[in-house]
């Protein structure tokens, strides 16, 4: 692979920063996420794993509301959310997620249009989480048999 020079003093410089053993591993873990990125945008029936992160005001108006609503439209996609408090009234929310990647886009719209996100960025990968149910019928468990007291027993 050629580069020109000042790229590669910068690609170099990002590998020291980040404390890796080699450049060939930071351009592994850009090159899968920009295959990722590639497979959301040419392949919307991929199925995907990722994080949407969105910071945004909790004092606009129902904002908060807005977003438990949203998230609740994609009940299949999200798979659970943390959220903290920062300073100015601002919210940090991560949402993990997985789904179809055009199902995911509409997820970010739906959380961009609302009025009080300042940012919002969704990180996928192809890798999947496992399934969360096994597929197999659901067994109730074994009753156990009520011993019923004999005739003249006392029954503690």
């Amino acid at each position: 692979m050629s580069l020109p020079a000042d790229l590669f003093r910068q690609l170099d410089t990002m590998v020291e920063e980040r404390g890796l053993p080699s450049r060939s591993q930071l351009i592994a873990e850009l090159i899968r996420h920009a295959l990722a990125e590639h497979e959301a945008l040419t392949r919307p029936e991929e199925m995907l794993a990722g994080t949407i992160t969105l910071v945004y005001r909790g004092d606009r108006g129902r904002v908060r509301q807005q977003l438990a609503q949203s998230q609740a439209e994609y009940l299949k996609e999200v798979i659970s959310s943390q959220h903290v408090f920062l300073e100015d009234d601002q919210s940090l929310e991560v949402l993990l997620v997985q789904g179809p990647a055009a199902r995911l886009k509409e997820l970010c719209d739906a959380l961009r249009a609302i009025r009080g996100v300042h940012q919002l960025e969704l990180v996928t990968t192809t890798a999947l989480l496992p399934p969360l149910h096994d597929k197999e019928p659901v067994r109730k468990p074994a009753r156990r048999a009520r011993k019923t007291p004999a005739a003249g027993e006392a029954v503690a």
